[in-house]
């Protein structure tokens, strides 16, 4: 371990989320869902008591800067007692230093710190975020609003020793009057599908719609402000007519086109957002934040129709990021030191043991468990599986902190054929049937199949695929013709590598289906255990946990075209 101040950084809001450092050292960053397995899981009381301490190493060693951020929910009200409980469940260093930061300022430090740039634009996007009376940075209009005002976007110039916020759009708490590129989506996501988190369902569906059908305006966009004509809400609240159902052929058209006219207005909203902060900062490079930037077709369109020659975009642009962020304020800011942490891969939960994979396996007496020491060996038995159009799940290190998986907690296909995909999207994730799955491809053999010439490590841009190449890899390829890809270069992932060489080398095709470890509302496995209960309960073929393969002694029925 580095030298340097051990600095947690906590998340209490939405997506809840903690991170470790020790100097520029991630020891490891987590949401909370992954502990308590349930979905998007907000921060409370007792979630150090309960879930974090209980679950989690190094949490009993003394802290030296403590940092943490809220959000615009009634959690601050809770304040007193939360630092009643840490004081109860953590140790804190003589003179520990300790901090609160409002939630865009937490964005920016888990983007723009973390990033490959020296200097940068920046711009968080999100639902809403801090009120103006919690805002910890300086901002020339902070003093010319009422305290109640929320953010709902903001924009920054930024190097490495200045960070310097040069707008904001607010909301007003007006309930009629909603605003921001943020609360759009999740209006236009609530129309069509109920709960949290189901915004990709609505990117997966847009493209099955027209776009025109419905004749709704663009959005209102003046700079950074971002204003949702009366039409748009008057359609946004009638639910019954746009709520997906899967058995209704007019419902899901009506579905599929609100979807679509809604996923082109907020592109080309954002687009024109970014046009403005470009002008305003000449910046080449642009840094993407808030829980907006998980939106894979926009971001692609961002690289190619913008003046910004290069964007980043973190694994974890959500709310579960701002912990990180949270730490990297407590590192520099608090701290004094210079982050030389950079994100340049998204596996940052904590370490598995060998003796608990081993421990779970032990007794399962459903199972079949071949012991392949050598990584090699192993990834040439998954790939004959894969070949064989069987589905096998991965689990192996440390798990993602993001919400994609990049080949620690994955399920893994065949590429080649569209009724693999169609078998998980019924048969294991049980999900509706237009969601894509991603394909993970060898950086230097992937412009042959998708229209990209940089890396794509965390599965954040929607790149076109070939024409020629769509016919090869049809199981990837969404109906649009584009796929959420992830590159694995050489200096990536050595296990991934191999398995996609290993891959190659049995079909010819570099390229392999990845999409989640976990099953319908459940969050991405995180323990060996929960690994080999979601692979006893779906019907899965065989399940790596290095150094083990395992198979289940009543062999599941092989995937085969259907009609």
């Amino acid at each position: 371990m580095e030298d340097g101040p051990v600095v947690l950084g906590v998340n209490r809001t939405q997506d809840a989320s903690i991170c470790l450092m020790h100097g520029s050292q991630v020891v490891y960053a987590i949401q909370k869902e992954r502990l308590t397995r349930r979905k998007h899981h907000w921060g409370k009381l007792d979630d150090f008591r309960n879930a974090y301490v209980p679950h989690l190493p190094d949490l009993g060693k003394p802290i030296d800067i403590l940092v943490e951020c809220y959000s615009s929910d009634s959690e601050i009200k809770n304040f007193p007692a939360y630092e009643q409980e840490m004081a109860e469940t953590l140790k804190f260093a003589p003179g520990c230093r300790r901090k609160r930061i409002s939630h865009h300022l937490a964005h920016v430090y888990s983007v723009f710190h973390p990033s490959p740039f020296e200097e940068a634009a920046v711009m968080i996007i999100d639902g809403q975020g801090s009120p103006v009376s919690e805002f910890t940075e300086k901002w020339s209009g902070s003093d010319r609003v009422p305290p109640d005002w929320r953010e709902v976007s903001s924009f920054y110039q930024a190097d490495r020793g200045r960070i310097e916020c040069i707008g904001k759009q607010l909301w007003d708490r007006n309930e009629r009057c909603l605003v921001g590129l943020g609360m759009f989506y999740f209006l236009l996501t609530q129309a069509v599908f109920p709960g949290e988190g189901n915004e990709g369902k609505v990117m997966g569906l847009a493209p099955h719609g027209d776009p025109n059908a419905l004749g709704l305006p663009p959005l209102q966009v003046d700079g950074p402000q971002v204003t949702i004509p009366g039409c748009w809400m008057e359609i946004l609240r009638d639910r019954s007519r746009f709520r997906y159902a899967a058995d209704d052929a007019s419902r899901f058209a009506d579905s599929a086109n609100l979807s679509a006219a809604g996923q082109r207005a907020f592109e080309e909203a954002v687009l024109e957002v970014a046009r403005w902060l470009h002008a305003q900062t000449g910046a080449e490079n642009l840094c993407f934040a808030g829980g907006t930037g998980l939106n894979c077709s926009t971001n692609d369109r961002l690289l190619r129709e913008t003046p910004f020659q290069r964007v980043f975009i973190p694994p974890a642009p959500s709310d579960a990021g701002t912990s990180l962020g949270c730490a990297v304020y407590g590192l520099t800011e608090v701290g004094g030191m210079r982050c030389d942490y950079r994100w340049e891969n998204d596996y940052l939960g904590p370490e598995p043991r060998l003796s608990d994979i081993e421990s779970v396996l032990n007794g399962a007496d459903d199972f079949v468990v071949e012991h392949i020491e050598q990584p090699a060996d192993l990834c040439g038995r998954i790939a004959d599986l894969l070949s064989d159009s069987k589905v096998v799940a991965l689990y192996r290190g440390r798990s993602e902190f993001g919400p994609r998986a990049l080949g620690h907690r994955s399920i893994l296909g065949d590429p080649r054929h569209g009724y693999v995909r169609d078998w998980i999207n019924a048969r294991v994730k049980e999900r509706e049937w237009f969601r894509p799955l991603a394909p993970v491809v060898l950086l230097e053999r992937a412009d042959e199949f998708f229209d990209i010439r940089r890396p794509s490590p965390f599965m954040q841009f929607a790149a076109p695929v070939w024409p020629k190449a769509a016919g090869t890899i049809p199981a990837v390829t969404h109906v649009d013709c584009t796929a959420r890809l992830q590159t694995v270069g050489e200096q990536d992932d050595p296990f991934l590598r191999a398995l996609l060489k290993a891959f190659e080398a049995r079909t010819g095709v570099p390229v392999v289906l990845n999409t989640s470890f976990n099953r319908k509302e459940e969050p991405i496995v995180e323990t060996p255990a929960q690994a080999l209960e979601s692979f006893r309960r779906t019907p899965m073929h065989a399940l790596a946990m290095p150094p083990y393969l395992v198979r289940k002694r009543i062999e599941p029925e092989p995937i085969t075209p259907v009609g």
